[in-house]
């Protein structure tokens, strides 16, 4: 037992790893633009978070297609069904294709409406608008880039997605500072020069990928029902969840930015820093679907039930020593992104509310991967809708717009909501109702 239990802790790290890494380099444009704007002052960096934060929010309309890709990919390569895997291969980026232009023209017609409905400041939405508006322009690649990497990710190849993802960092870091700035004869284009150097990089990690994994599509003449059944199976409630998850975080940001510019730059580079402890956490979620789809697939539970513990243990592990950098280290880490006093002090209260979250947070993003790798993803969606709608959402309004408390409690907010989260996903998973989900036939 212990032998396999060691197999299975040697596998989940060859998945995790690369995934973790991949992460890392896919938040680092995100991470990247704020702190190279960073110079342009606190406004600079709440445009480009709100710019970030629409783009993030329209690409969840699509997060179903990429979890299912990954799903749906993992339990036929589980059954050794290679043919159908090529051809689900072709018809998820068919349906990638579609999507992506309808949510250009979505983006492009709602920034400005968006913006002003969040309460954000004239100044901010001048600078945010054009940059948001060329993010928009190049989301098709965004979403390529994604549905790409969860495709090879479900045939438990987590490398090759890397190397992309490094590609397109490396190019986005060489050509995204000139243009800001206007160095080496380029253009001074401010925060948009980021978003055109996001659509240059994205777009040579795109055709990096499909180059690389040309030999697994198949060419089908016919629509394959099935396969589109199952797609929408797994993935309608992801995108439900999502879209559930972003309306409450925008309903959250607007409660934020009554507190002001400084306080939303505050919150922006606080979670820009967070966002290194979703790194290992989204590795290991995605090795847990990765590897519990491919053993339901294989008709192996026993495995699965083995795969999904041991992630979690390795993610709490990760996140929580994550947890402690940010509770005792606030102030170096936000000193690296900006020198606003102002947003230094508010963005050290954030860093120490989210490292009490850690290890909630571990345990939620990893069962969640393993429920979706079984595709159990309504109840994820359920659970989302709680702990956002019935917990964080009501909590934050009664703190901020009701009894006008100090931001803490508003943040604080953010703890109850994880917590629920996982207490119901644990009881879920326990219950063991996941097996009886049906995803390839």
């Amino acid at each position: 037992m212990a032998s396999r239990i060691a197999q299975i802790r040697k596998s989940v790290l060859t998945l995790a790893l690369p995934v973790t890494v991949s992460s890392l380099l896919q938040r680092t444009e995100g991470i990247a633009a704020v702190f190279l704007v960073g110079g342009l002052g606190a406004t600079s960096i709440a445009a480009v978070g709100l710019g970030q934060l629409l783009a993030f929010m329209a690409t969840t309309l699509i997060s179903g297609l990429s979890v299912g890709a990954n799903v749906l990919i993992a339990q036929l390569w589980g059954a050794r069904r290679t043919k159908d895997v090529g051809e689900a291969a072709t018809h998820l980026l068919g349906m990638a294709a579609l999507v992506s232009c309808s949510l250009v023209a979505l983006g492009l017609s709602l920034n400005r409406v968006t913006m002003e409905l969040l309460g954000a400041e004239h100044d901010v939405i001048a600078l945010a608008l054009p940059y948001s508006n060329f993010i928009f322009l190049v989301i098709p690649c965004t979403i390529f880039l994604q549905v790409l990497s969860s495709i090879m990710q479900g045939t438990g190849d987590t490398k090759t997605p890397m190397y992309a993802l490094i590609a397109v960092n490396l190019l986005y870091l060489t050509i995204a500072y000139p243009l800001i700035y206007g160095l080496w004869g380029f253009p001074a284009w401010g925060i948009t020069g980021a978003a055109v150097a996001t659509g240059f990089a994205e777009g040579t990690g795109v055709a990096y990928l499909l180059w690389a994994c040309r030999k697994l599509f198949r060419k089908s003449l016919n629509v394959r029902r099935d396969l589109l059944r199952s797609t929408w199976q797994i993935g309608a409630p992801v995108s439900g969840e999502r879209m559930f998850q972003q309306a409450g975080v925008l309903l959250y940001t607007k409660i934020v930015l009554l507190y002001g510019t400084v306080t939303y730059a505050a919150h922006q580079v606080g979670l820009s820093i967070e966002s290194l402890s979703f790194l290992p956490g989204y590795g290991f979620a995605i090795a847990a679907a990765t590897m519990v789809g491919q053993s339901i697939g294989a008709g192996k539970y026993v495995r699965a039930k083995l795969e999904n513990w041991e992630a979690n243990r390795l993610a709490t592990v990760a996140m929580a020593s994550m947890g402690v950098l940010f509770f005792f280290f606030p102030y170096a880490l936000l000193r690296i992104f900006t020198n606003d006093e102002a947003v230094v002090e508010l963005g050290t209260v954030f860093l120490r509310i989210v490292a009490i979250l850690q290890i909630p947070l571990a345990l939620t993003m990893v069962l969640a991967g393993s429920l979706r790798g079984a595709g159990d993803t309504r109840f994820i969606m359920l659970a989302t809708t709680i702990g956002m709608w019935g917990v964080r959402v009501p909590l934050a309004v009664i703190a901020g717009p009701w009894l006008t408390l100090d931001v803490l409690f508003v943040w604080s907010a953010m703890i109850a909501d994880w917590t629920v989260r996982m207490v119901l996903l644990l009881w879920r998973y326990r219950s063991e109702r996941w097996k009886a989900i049906q995803i390839i036939r």
